[in-house]
Formats: C-alpha cells, sequence, structure tokens
C-alpha cells in the first residue's frame, strides 16, 4: 500500500504505518462494495452494497457471512462484549440478534433506515435496549411480558445520519444539528448546531466519535467541534437537565471530513479532498488525506498528514469513506467501497527501518541496541553491518573500523572477514588499532598479517602495535625475524631496534634486549634491568651505563649493593676515574664508613675532579689519611684544604699563618681563632696584625667578645693611620656596654631565680612529716613513738627525714641553738664519723 507524507519537509519520519486489509476483504470487495464497517477488539463486521455482512478476523479472514438483504447495509453495530450485532439496510430492514444463537429483533420499516447502535451493554441488560435512526429517533426495549416495545425520543428534523451511543448519552445528528441525550435521567441536554448548512447532509455526512464516556467529538463538513458533558450546579437546575455541554474547541480544516477518531490528546482526521486542475477550471477528486491533528483552545495543529492511494478513490464522495478506529489498540481503519486501509502506529521496529532507509545507521543501531530486549524483525548486527558497509563506501574507513568494535563483537568470523576486506581496500592500518586483543582473539595469523604490513609501510605504526598488542596475539619468532631483515637493509634505524628489543624482552632474551638498549642509550634500559633482575648481566657494563646516565647509574648500582659489590664497581670503573669519583661520591654521602677503604684513594679523585666537594669530604672522613691529604693539598696548592688539615693534626699556628700570609684574609684568621679558642693563636694574630692597619681595623671589629681590646689598642704604634678607627672603636664601646648590659641583666634573672628557688625550699621545709609507729629511732633503732602515748615524750626530726629521741642525740650535734643531723653530718666529713659522734 501506498502512502505519500504532504509534508514539505520530506526528513519527517511518519507517525503512521499503512496497509490493506487483504486475504477474504480482496476476494469481497472484487464482487461487491463496502458501505460500513465496525470495529471489534476480537473480529471485524464489515457490511456492503448487496445486502451481505461478513465477521472478519483481524487479518481480514472470513469467519461468517449473513445474507441480510438484497440493497445497501447501513450501519452495524455491536455491543461491548461483541455476542450481539445490530444491523439496518437501506431496504428498511433492522436485525438484532445473537450472533451464537440469532434470536432476536427483526423488522422492516417503510423508510430506510440509516443507522442503528445497541446499548453498550446490550448482552448483560435485561432490557436489551438500542435505538434506530430514519426520519425518526426510536428506542426500543424488551418489558417486563419479554415484548419489545418501541418508543420516540426524537423526530421532526429530517432524516437521522449518525447515532453513538456511549454509557448513558446517546448522540446523533439530523439535518439541523447534533443532539444528546441521558439515557439515565431521560432528558435531551443539549443541541450542538450545524455550521455550514449549504452542504447536503446526505452528501457530507456528520462523524460522531466518542473520547471518552463525556467527551464527543464532532466533525461536519469543514468543522470539528469537541463537546464535553458536565454536571450542573444543583443550585442553577431549576427547570434545566443535570448536565449540560460545553464546547472546549472548536475550529475548520481545509478539507471535508469523512471520518474522526480520538489518539491519546490528539485526534486522527480522514480528509475528503477536491483539487483543483491545473488545465481545467474544475475540481478533481484527489487522494483522501489521513491527518493527526493536536486541538487548542482556539485552533489545531497539524502533527502529521499522510496522502492515501486507496483503490478508485477517483470515484468516491465524501460520504462513501469511513473512519474506524479499535479502542483496545490503536489501529484505524480507512473504509471505502473498493478498499480497506489499516493505520496504526509506528513502532521501534518501523523507526528503525525508516532511519535504515534515510540512511542514518548511527541513530539506528543506537536505536536497535535500547530496544535489543523487545525487538522484533531487526538484527542489530545486521543494522551494523549496513552502518560499516556504508561508511566504507563513502570513504570513511577510520570510522568503519571503530565501529567494528562495537558491531561485531564476539564474531570471530565475522571480525576476520572485515580485516581481508579492508586488506582488499589497502586499509589494514585503519582496523589494526581496534581488533580484538583480551580474552576473544582472532588466529595469529591475522595479527601477523597486519604486522607485516606496517613493517613494510610504517616503522612507527609497527612499533606502536608491538608495545600495544600482547606478545601471545602473533608468532613471535617470526616477527622477530622479519624485522632482523628489515635490519639488514637498514641496521641503523632506531625505531626497528628498540622495537626488536621489545620482542626479545618478550621473549625473554633479555641479554639481547640489553645489548639494544644500551646501545642505542635507551631510557628503558633502567626498568628492564629492575624488573627481570638483570644485574648479573650488567657486570661488565657499568661504564656503558653511567656514559648514558651518571645519575640512574649510580642511583642503581647503589641500590642494589647486595647483587653488585663496590669493590665490583670500583675494579670496572678502574679505568674511568671521573666515573669511579661519581661513584664513591655518592657511596660517601650516603654512608661515611661503607668505602672506607677508597677514602685514600677519593682525595685525589676529588681534587682532580671535583675539588667543591674536597673540604667537605676531609672535614666528615674519619677514615682519610692526613698525611696524604696534606701532601696531596700542599703539592696543588689547596690553601682552605690545608689549612684544615694542618688544625686538625694541631699545627694551628702553621694553619694561622697560612690564613694570613697567603689568604690574607683577617676575617677567616679570626674565625679560626675562635673556632681554636687558644690564647697563643690570638696573641700570634695580634702580633701579625700589629703593622698593617687593614688587619687592625678587623680585629678591633671582632675580638671584642674574646679578646681584651685594651691589650691590642695599647700595641697599636702611636701615628699609625688605621681605616675606620673611629667606626671600630665605637663598635667596641657598644659591644662592651652589651657586655655589661647582658651581665647585669643575668645577675638580675640570677638573683630572681635564687630568690624564687629559696622560697620553694623554705615552704617545703616547713611542711609537716608524718611520724607513725613504723618509724625508729636512726641512733637506737627503737620505735620513734613510745608504746604508752599519754606519757611525755620528746622526738626530733631533721628535713632529710632522719628520727631521733631527744635523748639519743648527741650534745655536739646542737651549736648555738642549731641542732644538726649526725647522720648528714658525719656523710659530709667521712665514712665512720657519725657513728664515731653516736659512740661518744
Amino acid at each position: 500500500f501506498c502512502s505519500d507524507s504532504v509534508e514539505e519537509d520530506s526528513e519527517e519520519e511518519p507517525k503512521l504505518k499503512y496497509e490493506r486489509l487483504s486475504n477474504g476483504v480482496t476476494e469481497i470487495l472484487q464482487k461487491d462494495a463496502a458501505s460500513c464497517m465496525t470495529v471489534h477488539d476480537k473480529f471485524l463486521a464489515l457490511g456492503t452494497h448487496f445486502g451481505k455482512v461478513f465477521l472478519l478476523d483481524i487479518q481480514g479472514n472470513v469467519t461468517q457471512k449473513f445474507e441480510i438483504s438484497s440493497v445497501k447495509i447501513n450501519q452495524i453495530s455491536l455491543d461491548e462484549s461483541g455476542e450481539h450485532v445490530g444491523i439496518c439496510s437501506e431496504d428498511g430492514k433492522v436485525q438484532v440478534f445473537g450472533l451464537y444463537t440469532r434470536e432476536g429483533f427483526h423488522d422492516n420499516f417503510d423508510c430506510p433506515i440509516k443507522v442503528v447502535a445497541l446499548h453498550p451493554q446490550f448482552t448483560r441488560s435485561n432490557y436489551k435496549q438500542f435505538v434506530t435512526g430514519g426520519n425518526k429517533l426510536l428506542l426500543y426495549e424488551k418489558n417486563w411480558l419479554n415484548r419489545w416495545k418501541m418508543s420516540v425520543l426524537h423526530e421532526g428534523e429530517g432524516s437521522i445520519t449518525n447515532i453513538k451511543w456511549r454509557a448513558n448519552l446517546i448522540a446523533w445528528a439530523n439535518n439541523v444539528g447534533v443532539k444528546i441525550y441521558d439515557f439515565s435521567t431521560k432528558q435531551r441536554i443539549t443541541n450542538v448546531l450545524r455550521d455550514n448548512v449549504t452542504l447536503r447532509p446526505d452528501m457530507y455526512p456528520c462523524s460522531l466519535c466518542w473520547k471518552d464516556n463525556t467527551t464527543l467529538i464532532v466533525g461536519w463538513g469543514t468543522s470539528i467541534k469537541i463537546c464535553v458533558v458536565k454536571e450542573r450546579n444543583p443550585t442553577e437546575m431549576r427547570d434545566l437537565p443535570s448536565r449540560y455541554v460545553e464546547i472546549v474547541s472548536a475550529f475548520d480544516t481545509e478539507f471535508f471530513i469523512s471520518g474522526l477518531a480520538p489518539l491519546a490528546d490528539q485526534l486522527v482526521t480522514l480528509f475528503f479532498v477536491k483539487e483543483n486542475s491545473e488545465h481545467m477550471d474544475e475540481e478533481f477528486r484527489a487522494r483522501p488525506r489521513l491527518d493527526i491533528i493536536q486541538p487548542l483552545p482556539e485552533g489545531c495543529e497539524e502533527i502529521s498528514s499522510d496522502a492515501l492511494t486507496v483503490r478508485n478513490f477517483q470515484d468516491n464522495e465524501c460520504r462513501d469513506y469511513r473512519l474506524e478506529h479499535s479502542e483496545g489498540e490503536s489501529l484505524f481503519y480507512i473504509i471505502s467501497p473498493k478498499d480497506i486501509v489499516v493505520a496504526k502506529e509506528r513502532d521501534q521496529d518501523d523507526h528503525i527501518d525508516w532511519l535504515l532507509e534515510k540512511k542514518k545507521y548511527e541513530e539506528a543501531l543506537m536505536a536497535a541496541e535500547i530496544s535489543f530486549k523487545n525487538i522484533k524483525r531487526h538484527d542489530v548486527q545486521k543494522i551494523g553491518m549496513s552502518y560499516i558497509n556504508h561508511l566504507v563506501e563513502k570513504g570513511d574507513y577510520d570510522s568503519a573500523a571503530r565501529k567494528c568494535q562495537k558491531v561485531l563483537g564476539k564474531n570471530m568470523e565475522l571480525w576476520e572477514n572485515e580485516v581481508y576486506r579492508f586488506k582488499t581496500i589497502g586499509q589494514l592500518k585503519a582496523i589494526s588499532q581496534y581488533l580484538p586483543r583480551g580474552d576473544l582473539r582472532l588466529r595469529p595469523a591475522i595479527y601477523e598479517m597486519i604486522l607485516h604490513e606496517f613493517l613494510r609501510t610504517d616503522y612507527e605504526g609497527f612499533a606502536t602495535l608491538i608495545r600495544e598488542w600482547p606478545g601471545e596475539l602473533y608468532n613471535n619468532m617470526a616477527i622477530v625475524q622479519a624485522v632482523t631483515d628489515h635490519l639488514k637493509k637498514d641496521p641503523t634505524n632506531s625505531t626497528l631496534l628498540t622495537t626488536l628489543a621489545e620482542l626479545y624482552t618478550y621473549d625473554q632474551r633479555y641479554d639481547r634486549a640489553l645489548e639494544i638498549y644500551l646501545r642505542l642509550r635507551h631510557k628503558d634500559v633502567y626498568q628492564l634491568i629492575h624488573k627481570h633482575n638483570l644485574f648479573s648481566s650488567i657486570e661488565d657494563k657499568i661504564v656503558l651505563l653511567m656514559d648514558f646516565d651518571k645519575e640512574k647509574a649510580v642511583d642503581m648500582l647503589l641500590d642494589n649493593e647486595d647483587k653488585i659489590s663496590t669493590d665490583r664497581v670500583v675494579e670496572e670503573l678502574a679505568d674511568r676515574p671521573e666515573l669511579l669519583h661519581v661513584y664513591l661520591h655518592k657511596l660517601f654521602k650516603r654512608d661515611h664508613h661503607k668505602g672506607q677503604r677508597y677514602h685514600e684513594r677519593q682525595i685525589g679523585l676529588y681534587a682532580e675532579y671535583d675539588r667543591p666537594n674536597l673540604l667537605p669530604f676531609l672535614r666528615d672522613s674519619t677514615h682519610c689519611p692526613l698525611e696524604k691529604a696534606l701532601e696531596i693539598c700542599q703539592q696543588r696548592n689547596f690553601v682552605e684544604e690545608t689549612v684544615f688539615l694542618l688544625s686538625r693534626m694541631g699545627n694551628c699556628r702553621r694553619a694561622l699563618q697560612m690564613i694570613m700570609e697567603e689568604l690574607e684574609d683577617v676575617d677567616k684568621a679570626i674565625e679560626f681563632a675562635k673556632e681554636q679558642d687558644d690564647a697563643e693563636l690570638w696573641e700570634d694574630l695580634i702580633s701579625y696584625s700589629i703593622d698593617k692597619p687593614p688587619f687592625i681595623t678587623g680585629l678591633l671589629n671582632n675580638i671584642g667578645t674574646h679578646v681584651d681590646p685594651i691589650l691590642l689598642i695599647h700595641r697599636i704604634k702611636e701615628g699609625m693611620e688605621i681605616p675606620n678607627l673611629r667606626d671600630s672603636l665605637v663598635k667596641i664601646l657598644q659591644d662592651y656596654n652589651l657586655q655589661i648590659l647582658l651581665r647585669e641583666g643575668c645577675k638580675k634573672i640570677l638573683v630572681a631565680d635564687s630568690l624564687s628557688l629559696l622560697q620553694k625550699m623554705h615552704r617545703t621545709q616547713m611542711r609537716g612529716v608524718r611520724v607513725d609507729e613504723e618509724n625508729i629511732c636512726e641512733s637506737c633503732h627503737a620505735t620513734i613513738l613510745p608504746s604508752d602515748m599519754t606519757r611525755p615524750f620528746n622526738v626530733v626530726v631533721f628535713h632529710c627525714r632522719h628520727m631521733f629521741h631527744k635523748e639519743c642525740l648527741p650534745s655536739p650535734a646542737t651549736i648555738h641553738g642549731v641542732q644538726f643531723c649526725n647522720i648528714c653530718s658525719a656523710k659530709r666529713r667521712g665514712p665512720g664519723s657519725g657513728i664515731l659522734e653516736m659512740k661518744k
């Protein structure tokens, strides 16, 4: 079936899809023509122009056939259960019967009956009510005698062309307008007038549709009204019906309305279309349109519009089309005399189909993945392959290769097919970075084929793959041989050499890898040694390692002394003293005692290659032979180092002499004298400086706290001009004043501390001392307290906690009213003196 969107933007995705109702319907419509149809959730009922009614399944297969009349069937009505059917025809026949019993109402009227409508609960109701519409609106129901009773609900406004019964509300249309009857209150509650009275009601019939139990949609000509039945406020009723109708939306359309159906909060509208001819000044019948409209309070918005190519549309009038819908599903049936088309909402599969048709493969793939659990017709992988093919055709090989990872997944056969396809088009490089390399892998030959391709055309790319791909993916030996063959043509190529070293490493041939790394001075050489514990392999390569990076090499050697001994390193570096010095220097910085046997050797190394660190070395080393060091320093005229060694060997006067004579640095001489704190050195310094005015200035400025400045000033010759003498004397006075202030401050602090301690001692000594029966006399060793506490007694307790009976203390312990502890006094005088005194 063909339908075309009439939207200007052809990229807009349709909202509905269409198919013809075929099977038995095709055969029926070849011999007859459809006049009406009613839809139930379980089946369809089709009426024809030749007076037949067919029951069809959803696929259009005939399940039952009824010969009702010889003329056109005008209307078929089903109750909600689908067990009873009402049929009326152009010759006035009305039949209401059970589909399984054929018992019911059968009657002939003297005028055509256009419509019939069963009560929605006809099967369950005892009254079996239904209405018919001809010139009058007639209600039929069974009375208590089980006889049919007829009553007129309305008449006098022309032929009734449509009836829709929903719950307790009956809506019908006649030549004047649309009425609604409340079956529960037996009241007519509204009259919605027809807008365009110039249109013939029989040619442009009214379309009615209940959206729900209270919302009626009315379409007539080119006008649509949405009416809502509401309850009236009891205070406003008076003689009015209990319900009223409010028109909540009304708008006009471009074309004539042939049918209406609800779709959520939107409307599905079937339009009869007439268009003007380009060559003649007359109208012709065009294809009908099915539109989805969004009603608004003051208008509407068109959501979609499709032109339907129904059979013989050129011969059809507005009254020949009908629109029926299934409330259980979003199915819409477009009925015309020679064709029945089913429209349904597009599902996810249809959405994916449309995306594929528009070559929007990325969106289609995403949509398929989202709906993977519910997808019915589409194979996600198939969609993905279509996308990959599209990208390859466009020449976007990188994107195509990237999609392989997502689309091909774990299908190794598809992977290999794609790899060979990319090889055929010369794009192996594009797919190489996306190949599986985890638990799921291709055959080794696939990876080797790609590696050979890179080795032939792109050394850098080849090196990248070797680094990124696990070695288990390919035959390592085959690739090693291939690289070796290429190196014969280009033996100095660093990229190939590095890659070969990585291959050797994976193959656990670390010695070969190490040789290459050292040859290239590659930064990974140290990582290789550490990771694979190759220290035994580098014992004869220490010089090479240090030539590459001295700092890293020395740190590694020192961190692994248990694997490569210091003696071994020194032996290897014997012919390269500059490297030996670097090693021994770092060893000494780590531990002053580890390399003590090489300290004598280090003196010459420091003197030759690193004089700034010679003096710190001499200061910190306790294993350095001073005589040897002095000899070397004197040979090289290293004054500072010689001064240090002389002072360390005890020859301070010679050291001071060198400072003054060779360095001529009075500040350093003074500093040296301060360090030694020797009066004779100060005397030598003064004697040497007394005839040198700059030296005298330096002494005056610096010796104030070590030597009495008066001694120096007295020895200065009269008339000697001394630079900055005034400033020096002022400084001496300031230093002296500062010393006086410091002494006075210290004295005050001392006095305050002494007084504080004295007061603390006094408070402590004024405290009471506990005496009980456990204490003894230190002289007689009897209990200090008498057994009879009622008798008077005298006890002497000293602050030292020694206790005596008063009568046990010897008289010499008392001097001018002050009594001393004999034991403590004896300790100060000597051993045994206390016992002698006690004996006395």
